[in-house]
């Protein structure tokens, strides 16, 4: 099997918002009692999704206490963050009274904020109790991954270091190394696990939601290996909810030849720019949604650098759009890379319209909005621009 981009983050959302002003009739009331979290804290009930999409509820902290009031259709899987903050709490909101309680450590790291969400306790949810028993296999595989990184944190140290200098000669010597060898047997065995535990659980529940939705919550974006596991669920699981959105996702509707949504983003001195606005006078456009975090997307970076300064001039433009939490850490990344091209925070949703389920992920449209290709870059993009602009 491909190796999986394991989710241990992923944001997303539904086309219902959740109230905190009068009870709703047969629907929920969270109640959250958290000691850590000071007056004023928003904490935000985040939909378990591929898509990125916006928080579903969003409510204040007073005195360590907080709720959030609504109804659902059908219950579904979210997780409770505290906004701008890493760390979350899964668990599944049904119409019921649901309590959350429990302590929360705020830790700073790098200028990045994070709470120990996942020890709280969750009471008066059955459903969220067999989503904690569904997911604590990803719990015994985290600590494998650990144990692996402690293993090998030397060899870890040496690799980062030589990608860092870019000596592909250490690269190349590390990777053949004994040693080298060696974290990459632990790596296959690891990822062999980690495809025989995600798979016997999706197959245990197959008849039911729990089958789609831990295809979901396992992983942070579904590959075509994955196909066979769709194709296993029963008809019932394929129509829920989540049985949708995993087919949506394997089996997605043609987009090249269609023209793709218009959008606004904010600039960085706060002024709207429409998509309408940066095709004007430009042939083609590539539309790139990346993150300061991003290894890969910082790796394309030089390509997308000199594909510009060569093709610029005749009609080729790129948009950038960073899904980045921070402000502040977009901004240090684009100091650092000197970015050349119109760049956006991603403030208006922009990568929830497009689906957008990871980074890197590209579209190149033409001047009219038209979808030439998705998910294109390195020598195949240069490749499509020499063949489109010279």
């Amino acid at each position: 099997m491909k190796k999986k981009n394991l989710s241990w983050m992923a944001f997303l959302s539904l086309a219902m918002m959740a109230c905190t002003g009068q009870p709703v009739t047969n629907g929920y009331v969270l109640k959250g009692s958290v000691e850590g979290l000071p007056d004023g804290t928003h904490v935000q009930l985040v939909p378990v999704s591929h898509d990125n999409e916006a928080p579903m509820a969003d409510t204040t902290v007073t005195n360590g206490q907080f709720i959030f009031q609504g109804k659902v259709e059908e219950p579904r899987a979210v997780r409770l963050i505290v906004k701008d903050a890493y760390g979350w709490r899964s668990l599944i909101l049904e119409n019921t009274p649901i309590e959350i309680s429990g302590a929360v450590t705020e830790r700073e790291t790098n200028g990045n904020l994070s709470y120990n969400l996942s020890g709280l306790s969750v009471s008066g949810s059955p459903l969220s109790t067999k989503y904690d028993s569904l997911l604590s296999a990803r719990t015994y595989l985290d600590s494998l991954y650990a144990d692996n990184a402690r293993k090998f944190a030397d060899y870890d140290s040496m690799m980062m270091k030589a990608y860092q200098q870019k000596d592909q000669n250490k690269i190349k010597e590390l990777q053949q190394s004994e040693r080298g060898k060696a974290r990459m047997s632990a790596d296959k065995k690891f990822l062999n696990i980690v495809d025989s535990i995600y798979y016997q659980t999706v197959m245990a529940n197959k008849d039911s939601f729990w089958g789609p939705l831990m295809m979901i919550s396992f992983t942070s974006y579904l590959s075509e290996d994955m196909k066979p596991w769709y194709e296993a669920l029963s008809p019932s699981a394929k129509q829920s909810y989540y049985g949708l959105k995993v087919k949506e996702e394997l089996y997605p509707a043609g987009k090249e030849g269609t023209k793709v949504p218009e959008f606004t983003v904010k600039d960085r001195n706060g002024n709207d720019v429409t998509l309408s606005t940066l095709r004007q006078g430009k042939k083609y456009l590539l539309i790139d949604f990346w993150a300061s975090w991003c290894n890969p997307c910082r790796k394309e970076i030089p390509n997308l650098k000199k594909l510009y300064a060569q093709y610029s001039e005749k009609g080729f433009e790129i948009i950038s759009i960073s899904i980045d939490k921070k402000k502040e850490d977009w901004e240090k990344a684009l100091k650092e890379e000197q970015l050349a091209w119109p760049n956006f925070l991603d403030e208006t949703c922009v990568a929830s319209l497009y689906k957008v389920r990871f980074v890197p992920t590209t579209y190149l449209i033409d001047s009219e909005g038209i979808m030439i290709e998705e998910n294109i870059l390195g020598e195949e993009l240069a490749n499509k621009l020499k063949e489109l602009l010279q």
